[in-house]
């Protein structure tokens, strides 16, 4: 991602946390970095389509990003382009479904619990 690969050239060094947002008809992925020597820290969203959300590994950018990223893909339900390892973080999940997202049915009794 070359926003980020320009603010790592800048200074920020360590990155914080992936997350999204959820916006109902769009989502953002948002990325939090920090540049130590400067003691500042920056936002970095990206707006992805909510039908088929992906953004690409930034593992190559920031190595922390791993878990971030199963984060991502397991809770969000956005595909992370590029990464080899594929394993869930919960490992009694069905992987299919994405908890964070405004539509997971929360208490809807069809919900197959593993």
């Amino acid at each position: 991602m070359k926003t980020l690969e320009g603010k790592k050239q800048e200074g920020y060094s360590y990155l914080k946390k992936i997350t999204a947002v959820d916006h109902g008809a769009s989502l953002e992925a948002v990325y939090i970095i920090y540049n130590p020597s400067a003691h500042a820290e920056e936002v970095v969203r990206v707006k992805l389509d909510a039908a088929k959300p992906s953004v690409p590994t930034v593992i190559g950018i920031y190595a922390a990003a791993d878990w971030n990223e199963r984060e991502l893909a397991e809770m969000f339900g956005i595909e992370v382009k590029g990464r080899k390892a594929k394993r869930l973080l919960l490992e009694k999940w069905n992987g299919a479904d994405a908890p964070l997202r405004k539509s997971f049915a929360w208490g809807d009794k069809n919900y197959r619990k593993i």
